[in-house]
């Protein structure tokens, strides 16, 4: 009896051990949760909250001094933190000054360069979040869709605050000088300024900009004392043209007009670009936020949509996906991207290696 007595001693003491080593295991493995999260808030981002919670700049973090190769190695390949959903917690605003100089036209000034047409969104409350989270600065507005009269506001102008953008009225629908003419002044009266995007296209099947009546139209305009910013071919003897008659910057096509396509004219517009004197903006055809950072990076100084992300699943998200895209390409084309070659070129020496003598 007193060996069991004995016994059941001994287990309790055992129970109560390995109920220690428990413990000290659970509080061994909070400390090293405490201590990784505490070096990734601390050392990986300094400055920063959680990735997507005061957040400054997705361009702007910084690593912390190494004290050896292996751990700028380590520190490097260390994955973020998982940021919330964008639909949820928009990215807070990257200051674009610390990539380049803002965009210069004439007497105004934008901080942004994507610009961002205003039809086909599915409602104004959508546009209106779509302009916040682009970052846009300048919004185009077709004159023919106004109506000043409407009941609940002009409806050219519904989902567009003008105390956050410059409104941009455009001649969209004109088939000739002359009605790109009359809605140009319409849109003055409308804004109370003479900026005008200038679009002449005489066929509804192809929409495409007509070269001679664009150019008849920009004389016309200029002469009216207008700042013309002309819709085009990429066509480099044209944009020459237009720039002689005085236009404040061309407008060349990247592909036929909503058809989301991308940078098909870009051997053109590269040309377009070398000989510019004016700023040059891709209009038309680019779909994706990829395409807007090509425009970017061989030198566009602005990028127009509209149909991409009016008709994306989300437009807001993919507003703030080009925001980005345009932010990349213009920083990339600002670096000077490296050459481009026909052949092979290894990164590292061929010579040198360990069992060479």
């Amino acid at each position: 009896m007193e060996n069991l007595v004995k016994f059941g001693d001994l287990h309790t003491q055992i129970r109560k051990f390995l109920l220690q080593v428990l413990e000290f295991g659970r509080s061994a493995i909070d400390l090293r949760a405490n201590f990784l999260d505490f070096f990734q808030q601390f050392f990986m981002f300094p400055g920063e909250a959680r990735l997507g919670h005061g957040r400054q700049s997705v361009t702007s973090f910084t690593i912390c001094q190494p004290v050896d190769t292996a751990c700028a190695l380590t520190l490097r390949a260390k994955p973020p933190m998982m940021r919330p959903a964008m639909n949820q917690t928009p990215l807070t605003e990257i200051p674009t000054e610390i990539l380049d100089e803002p965009l210069r036209i004439r007497d105004r000034v934008f901080s942004s360069r994507l610009w961002i047409g205003s039809g086909k969104f599915s409602s104004p409350k959508v546009l209106a979040a779509a302009l916040e989270r682009s970052g846009a600065h300048l919004v185009t507005v077709a004159v023919r869709r106004a109506d000043p009269s409407a009941r609940g506001g002009d409806p050219a102008f519904l989902g567009i605050d003008p105390e956050k953008v410059f409104l941009l009225p455009n001649t969209s629908g004109a088939r000739n000088a002359a009605e790109a003419l009359r809605l140009a002044r319409l849109g003055r009266a409308l804004v109370g300024h003479a900026w005008i995007k200038l679009e002449v296209t005489p066929d509804p099947a192809t929409l495409m900009p007509d070269p001679v009546e664009t150019l008849l139209a920009t004389e016309m305009l200029v002469k009216e004392g207008f700042t013309v910013l002309p819709y085009m071919h990429a066509d480099p003897v044209l944009s020459l043209r237009l720039q002689d008659a005085g236009a404040a910057t061309v407008m060349p096509l990247a592909a036929p007009i909503g058809t989301n396509r991308g940078l098909r004219t870009r051997d053109l517009i590269e040309m377009i670009l070398s000989q510019a004197r004016v700023p040059v903006i891709v209009d038309a055809g680019i779909g994706l936020p990829s395409h807007a950072a090509e425009a970017m990076e061989i030198g566009a100084s602005a990028v127009l949509v509209n149909t991409a992300i009016a008709t994306a699943g989300s437009p807001p998200d993919m507003a703030e996906a080009f925001r980005f895209a345009v932010l990349a390409g213009r920083a990339a084309y600002l670096s000077g991207p490296g050459r481009v070659l026909e052949h092979a070129e290894a990164s590292s020496p061929l010579t040198g290696f360990l069992w060479e003598k």
